[in-house]
């Protein structure tokens, strides 16, 4: 078998799978006849498993939600703080809203002279009330304790027998509610929902003074970050740093950890320092994280009225509702289809047999970039689906390049396998050319254009990469199949 047969089956047998990836609704349902069928024919079932189900991650435009947009109160910041405070504002706002669920939220900074403003898109979220409940809510510092390795076992022991018994539920068919009340008659199950290594003190955020950057001059100037409480948390941190010499006292922010520092001795001033072998950026979003945590920034709007601050109003809010993300992606779906056909059947008409090559690669392009869309994944947005049609016009675009020089070469009598040869490398400078320029255009607005901008040049440059893959191994080694057999003979179908 030569060379370019086995990169043509390594070819289909990727395809096939990026097709799965892409749409696995025909194999999971082919599988699950099939193993019904071995099930009611035969006691031995060989089970074909679901190829796996992953959901392509929608824009706010296309899978609906809510838009609201803050000002940003900075009267008691310093304005050589501004920046800080607002990329600690951010950070947290994207953590809370993550806690809720929310795919792909959207958090930007926006400044208008001199003016900040919070940019906040959820998709999925219908009601305006509970995403401004959500982000107006202060984001949560608190400082934990390590328990005792009894207290520790006691609550791994539940969650081991909470799972074990959830395995042996499942095994039985019983449905989640069944399942829920099975578990409500486990004794002392609350404990499996506790956190087994740390707990709780009475020292949150309220007390933290300041958090900022320092450098530890015991050692290689390594980055580190200061802490400093008030009078009543200054007391607090004496007590709980004496009673946890040589363990760690972990930071948490909106019950994510964020640092576990060991307790080196009793610090009695209300300062200490946190080490973690830092760079400057980590140090920096620490600290950053901390300050965020004690003293947010306020966020709402300004009455020009009164010139009144109205914390956690929005000074605009949107609602996209499903329905009509749902109609547009239809929409967009259904153009997409018809422009792929018209491609096809006009690169099947003019270039005959290499266009219908091409088609088949076109095909498998379109199943890679899907399934790649789904892997890294891409939140797709019109305007992202928009890039990624555009690709499947420049992915034949290249086609056409290579076919037109082949037929030049044939018809100045030259053979089959030399014409495709000469046809790739000719037209190449072209392609290269063309790609790059549109590939340094795609970066540029990804770089400097708003989200919906960037959803277009993401989809855009990830399509021109894989199209000239496409165009240039997928299709080469197709054309090159037919090298030496009959059909390189039959001189309408490359003509």
């Amino acid at each position: 078998m030569c060379k370019e047969k086995i990169i043509v089956i390594l070819i289909i047998v990727l395809a096939v799978l990026a097709v799965n990836l892409s749409y696995p609704k025909y194999w999971n349902q082919t599988a699950d006849f099939v193993n019904n069928y071995q099930l009611s024919i035969i006691n031995y079932q060989f089970k074909i498993p679901h190829f796996w189900d992953r959901p392509f991650k929608l824009g706010l435009d296309l899978q609906g939600g809510t838009h609201l947009l803050y000002e940003a109160d900075l009267s008691k910041v310093e304005k050589e703080n501004y920046d800080s405070s607002m990329q600690g504002l951010r950070d947290v706002i994207e953590r809370r809203v993550n806690l809720f669920g929310v795919q792909e939220p959207i958090v930007q900074i926006q400044e208008i002279k001199g003016n900040y403003r919070l940019i906040v898109e959820l998709a999925g979220i219908q009601d305006p009330g509970q995403a401004i409940k959500m982000i107006g809510e202060t984001p949560f510092l608190e400082f934990k304790e390590q328990k005792t390795e009894q207290e520790t076992q006691k609550i791994l022991d539940k969650q081991k027998e909470i799972q074990e018994r959830v395995k042996e539920l499942q095994e039985q068919g019983k449905t989640i509610e069944e399942i829920v009340v099975e578990l409500d008659k486990i004794e002392d199950w609350q404990l499996s929902q506790q956190d087994p290594y740390f707990k709780s003190t009475s020292l949150t955020g309220q007390y933290l003074e300041k958090a900022e950057i320092g450098f530890d001059q015991t050692t290689t100037y390594e980055p580190i970050v200061l802490i400093q409480f008030d009078d009543e948390g200054t007391k607090i941190f004496k007590d709980l740093t004496s009673q946890n010499i040589g363990k760690p006292l972990a930071i948490y922010i909106d019950g994510f950890l964020i640092s576990a520092p060991t307790v080196q001795e009793t610090i009695a001033g209300g300062k200490a320092q946190i080490t973690g072998r830092f760079n400057l950026d980590e140090a920096k979003e620490l600290s950053r994280n901390l300050n965020a945590g004690a003293l947010p920034v306020p966020i709402g709007r300004f009455n020009t009225e009164t010139n009144e601050f109205k914390s956690g109003e929005p000074l605009s809010q949107q609602t996209v509702g499903p329905t009509l993300g749902a109609v547009s992606l239809e929409k967009s779906l259904m153009a997409g289809m018809y422009g792929f056909l018209a491609i096809i059947l006009f690169m099947a008409l003019f270039y005959r047999f290499s266009g219908v090559l091409a088609s088949l690669s076109l095909v498998i392009y379109v199943a890679l970039i899907l399934s790649l869309f789904k892997l890294i994944p891409v939140t797709l947005t019109l305007a992202g689906i928009g890039g990624f049609l555009l690709s499947i016009g420049m992915a034949v675009d290249a086609n056409i390049l290579i076919f037109s020089r082949m037929r030049e070469e044939l018809k100045e009598g030259k053979s089959f396998s030399l014409s495709v040869e000469h046809g790739f490398r000719r037209a190449w400078p072209a392609i290269r050319d063309g790609n790059i320029t549109t590939l340094a255009v795609a970066l540029i607005l990804f770089s400097f254009g708003s989200s919906f901008v960037k959803g277009f040049a993401l989809t855009l440059s990830f399509g021109i990469l894989l199209s000239m893959f496409s165009a240039i191994f997928i299709t080469r080694n197709f054309l090159k199949c037919f090298c030496g057999t009959r059909l390189e003979k039959i001189k309408w179908l490359w003509r």
